[in-house]
């Protein structure tokens, strides 16, 4: 059984970024590998001594306000209801990753505004 490459790449654009990283998460548990690459460990002691310039925000907690919530991560994100409600739901999860300094703070006024807690990295 050969692999069609051409398709495999048509169904990944396709899917949502959910479905992506339940393939991720299954890939890691049937081959027992994991999708960090390791160069990212060895340069993270390097990165730290320079000035960090992307950041990720991440949601911590919805908060009493969960549909505020969900309608400020679908406006940051451009998600679809349903992943934006699933990255809500699974908090801690990262809304937005290697952003500029100003758009994660930006991002993290909106969240909290909407009532969420909220970290940038």
């Amino acid at each position: 059984m050969a692999l069609d490459i051409e398709k495999i790449i048509a169904d990944l654009k396709e899917s949502t970024v959910v479905e992506l990283n339940d393939l991720v998460s299954a890939i890691e548990e049937e081959f027992g590998v994991e999708a960090a690459a390791p160069v990212a460990a060895a340069g993270a002691g390097a990165a730290a001594e320079a000035e960090q310039t992307e950041f990720t925000v991440e949601l911590t907690s919805a908060g009493s306000a969960k549909i505020k919530v969900i309608k400020a991560v679908r406006e940051a994100t451009g998600l679809g209801l349903k992943e934006a409600k699933a990255l809500v739901d699974g908090a801690p999860a990262p809304v937005k990753e290697n952003v500029s300094k100003e758009e994660a703070e930006e991002l993290k006024g909106k969240l909290e505004e909407a009532g969420a807690s909220v970290e940038v990295k």
